[in-house]
């Protein structure tokens, strides 16, 4: 007998014969999710499964943020021949339980002795007699269900904690995230990454106009993405020099939108270099000025990869609840500024004409800034 996690998967389930090569990536990226903690991973008979863990809670607190995890359940292993032990194992489990319960039995192994209703029948039973002062059984609507899985061994759990749901990061392809210090981006990276895309993030930094504490903000918060993707590498690019040139040559209220140009052929550049097929950016309707239809469509014509913008119909009320649910919302609400809060303009254009686009542009060597800019990055691999 030993206590171990049953690791549920959900979607992969769909996948017909493409199920054994998202099965692979999950228990890869279980693996990595449990090895700072000693866990021994392996998949059998359709559970993934974790022992052996140094700290048991922290582990699986670790593994319900793994992409492709439906749920996890802190369970109890024994052997299934021996029926009685399970009956008191089950009993120990339901002492400190208070209110209404039922038995759900699961039986893989259809050659068990005992068919499921007739577990849920006598393991109901034994329970019940031996704890009638707190316990009693309601299988309609139960508070608590207590559950037995017969497979190559018994399986005993009566708590289901869920988890982020979703499929293995690395299963999607690979897209390149536009990471600011706001509430925004990290959300939308999150909601792409958890249809089992691998992430690369971009953070434009503007030193000295945005500081270290800036910039550690950033990879803070990488760090958090990071925890749900298996590791993360971030581009921290000097946008110091691009933003200087552009606030003295191009017009003031074309200042941001050209500025967000120079970000997406930054970003297209960094995501071929990577391997990436897209990216993606934390952008809604109507929420700033850059961020209108004429101005996003200006935004787009610059690169030729797709653009993926999940937060596109968001309210900002949504995406900050999003954050907080993520864990990410407090960490982008420390007050350091990133560099597209600097040399904001009083009236930005929120209708861009390419012509004056064009003029703007015209008096900038885009392609030394850009060059130069790639390649004085500084990659951080959280």
């Amino acid at each position: 007998m030993r206590k171990l996690l049953m690791v549920r998967y959900g979607e992969i389930y769909l996948k017909g014969l493409n199920r054994p090569y998202f099965l692979k990536a999950l228990v890869n990226r279980v693996k990595e999710a449990a090895k700072p903690f000693g866990g021994k991973v392996w998949l059998h008979d359709a559970r993934v499964f974790v022992s052996d863990m140094n700290d048991f809670d922290a582990c699986m607190e670790r593994v319900r943020k793994v992409f492709g995890v439906h749920s996890v359940c802190p369970a109890i292993e024994m052997e299934k021949e021996n029926f009685d032990a399970i009956c008191e194992q089950a009993d120990l489990m339901m002492k400190d339980v208070h209110g209404t319960f039922k038995v759900e039995a699961r039986r893989a192994d259809k050659r068990y002795f005992m068919d499921s209703p007739t577990i849920n029948k006598k393991l109901g039973e034994y329970v019940l007699e031996r704890n009638e002062d707190h316990l009693k059984v309601d299988v309609h609507h139960p508070e608590h269900i207590l559950s037995v899985e017969i497979r190559d061994q018994a399986y005993l759990y009566c708590q289901v904690y869920m988890a982020v749901g979703g499929m293995p990061v690395g299963t999607g392809g690979k897209a390149a995230l536009l990471l600011s210090g706001g509430i925004d981006s990290p959300v939308a990276g999150y909601m792409i990454a958890k249809r089992g895309v691998q992430l690369v993030s971009i953070h434009y930094h503007s030193f000295p106009y945005t500081s270290e504490f800036a910039k550690q903000k950033v990879l803070d918060l990488g760090k958090i993405l990071s925890e749900y993707c298996c590791g993360m590498k971030v581009y921290v690019v000097p946008f110091t020099e691009i933003q200087m040139e552009i606030h003295e040559k191009c017009p003031e209220d074309y200042t941001t939108l050209i500025m967000r140009r120079y970000m997406m052929r930054i970003a297209e550049r960094i995501a071929k270099k990577e391997g990436a097929l897209a990216l993606i950016t934390g952008e809604s309707v109507g929420q700033v000025a850059s961020q209108t239809m004429e101005a996003l469509n200006a935004t787009n014509s610059v690169v030729s990869m797709p653009v993926f913008r999940p937060l596109i119909g968001f309210d900002k009320s949504d995406i900050m609840d999003y954050a907080r649910k993520i864990g990410t919302y407090e960490t982008s609400c420390l007050p350091y500024e990133d560099c597209c809060t600097v040399f904001t303009p009083k009236h930005p254009a929120t209708k861009p004409k390419a012509d004056k686009i064009k003029e703007g542009e015209d008096k900038l060597d885009q392609e030394a800034l850009i060059e130069k800019a790639v390649e004085n990055a500084e990659i951080v691999l959280l």
